[in-house]
């Protein structure tokens, strides 16, 4: 079984930063590609960032200069790195994980729970 924890979150005013993390769990033979996403309250649910099995990151423009993300293939965990950080940054981060499983040797979409990212003013 795999499963992905992340970590990180919190309440945060204007200007500062998180760091958020995303390890993978279980039965794991490979991951291929990363991302966050993000769900602000009425909102339909956004990519954030994302880095490929080779370190491509892409970036979307609202955080591109203040995000990074990264990974660490060893630890097979993910980071986002988050700077400066606005109200609207305001969300639930969802990390993603294109993997292939050590059991059925599937690749397939896995989701993490989510934590909340609270920016006031």
């Amino acid at each position: 079984q795999v499963q992905l924890v992340e970590s990180g979150g919190g309440l945060v005013q204007a200007g500062g930063s998180l760091r958020l993390s995303c390890a993978g769990f279980g039965s794991i033979f490979g991951i291929r590609n990363w991302a966050w996403y993000r769900q602000a309250p009425g909102k339909q649910r956004e990519l954030v960032a994302g880095i490929s099995s080779g370190g491509t990151e892409t970036i979307v423009d609202s955080v591109r200069g203040r995000f990074t993300i990264s990974r660490d293939n060893v630890k097979k965990t993910v980071y986002l790195q988050m700077n400066s950080l606005h109200p609207e940054d305001t969300a639930v981060y969802y990390c993603n994980a294109d993997l292939r499983d050590s059991v059925q040797y599937q690749w397939r979409e896995y989701w993490g729970q989510g934590t909340q990212v609270t920016v006031s003013s």
